[in-house]
């Protein structure tokens, strides 16, 4: 058992633990389940499961990494629009997110498929990105999933 002060106490009854609780006006809480014998602590539960949760929350908060931004670009976008999401697209690496990139072809562009692969190409290189799933073509578009280089698969 381990007391409010963060003491060990040793193996202490349950019985008595419970009345050292109760005591002190606070919970016995078994925090170690496993353990043999099962170590019980005792604290204030509701401002024990109060921390938990921030925790919880803040752990979530930070991490984007399964989250996907997407740039939409076509296979005549000009260079300054280029540069553009090529630049939103590092803020949004920069924050932890996959970026998808996805080319629209319309009308006779779409005969000309090797210049939207060409786009893709650029961004990953512009980036120094490595794809995640390799570009596909659905209909008058080609997507493909970008993910930040893995930098000891370049060793």
């Amino acid at each position: 058992m381990i007391d409010d002060e963060g003491q060990a106490r040793g193996k202490v009854p349950r019985d008595e633990a419970l009345k050292i609780a109760r005591e002190k006006e606070l919970d016995l809480v078994e925090v170690g389940p496993t353990a043999n014998p099962p170590v019980c602590k005792i604290l204030d539960y509701g401002k024990f499961r109060y921390e938990q949760e921030k925790k919880q929350q803040k752990g979530t908060a930070k991490g984007h990494s399964g989250e996907i931004k997407e740039i939409r670009l076509r296979v005549k976008t000009d260079e300054h629009d280029f540069q553009t999401k090529i630049n939103l697209a590092r803020k949004f690496l920069e924050k932890g997110y996959k970026i998808r990139v996805t080319v629209n072809m319309k009308g006779r562009e779409n005969i000309y498929a090797n210049r939207a692969l060409a786009q893709i190409e650029r961004v990953k290189n512009d980036l120094a990105l490595e794809t995640e799933q390799p570009p596909q073509r659905f209909g008058t578009r080609f997507i493909t999933t970008l993910v930040k280089a893995n930098p000891k698969s370049n060793a």
